[in-house]
């Protein structure tokens, strides 16, 4: 029954994907990222909520006031998530009021459809087997990005783990908001049947 409740998201996932992409492709020319970040988005939110008849999965949230508000003076921040599944990446931009740019691997750009409309959004896409040439890629753009209140939103272990598995941490994100005086939001997945986010 799980396969098939999983079986029935994935299928409405690709069914909605194709003519979302392929408007994100037509529309990018014409219109401002953040217009087209903001199109993207209710995609998202409409993959999350399609979790919950089709496979029952309930979204518990813990500490959002931490990314509704910052210190005064500060106009963005870098969130630093855990990576546990696929999950994550579409909650995120459903549930964080501000806009939102990924660092992902590069060959992410390449999947047909959802490479095509990630590909035109304002976010960093890096190649991993080229680390010094990466971060030094995350920090120009990332700066750029957080200097227009755009928040920077990296996974720490690089790739995902499994729940209750620790991978290699890396440093850039904490760099990153180091170097551009910002905040540092972490933020964690726990949970199996209902999904709870920590943040």
């Amino acid at each position: 029954m799980r396969f098939v409740r999983s079986s029935l998201h994935m299928l409405f996932m690709a069914v909605t994907l194709i003519p979302w992409a392929l408007a994100v492709v037509l529309m990018a020319p014409f219109v401002g990222k953040r217009r087209l970040y903001a199109f993207c988005r209710v995609w998202m939110r409409l993959c999350v909520w399609a979790a919950g008849p089709l496979m029952g999965v309930r979204n518990r949230v813990h500490g959002l006031h931490h990314v509704q508000s910052l210190p005064e003076g500060a106009q963005a921040a870098v969130l630093l998530c855990k990576h546990q599944s696929v999950w994550e990446t579409f909650a995120l931009p459903a549930l964080v009021p501000h806009t939102l740019a990924y660092v992902f691997k590069r060959e992410l750009t390449r999947i047909p459809f959802f490479g095509w409309a990630i590909g035109r959004l304002d976010m960093i896409h890096i190649d991993r087997d080229r680390p010094i040439e990466a971060f030094a890629k995350v920090a120009h753009q990332g700066r750029r990005l957080l200097g227009h209140g755009v928040w920077v939103i990296m996974f720490p272990e690089g790739t995902r783990v499994s729940r209750g598995q620790q991978g290699k941490y890396r440093s850039g994100g904490t760099r990153l908001a180091l170097e551009c005086g910002v905040p540092v939001i972490p933020i964690t997945k726990i949970g199996r049947a209902s999904c709870r986010e920590r943040v």
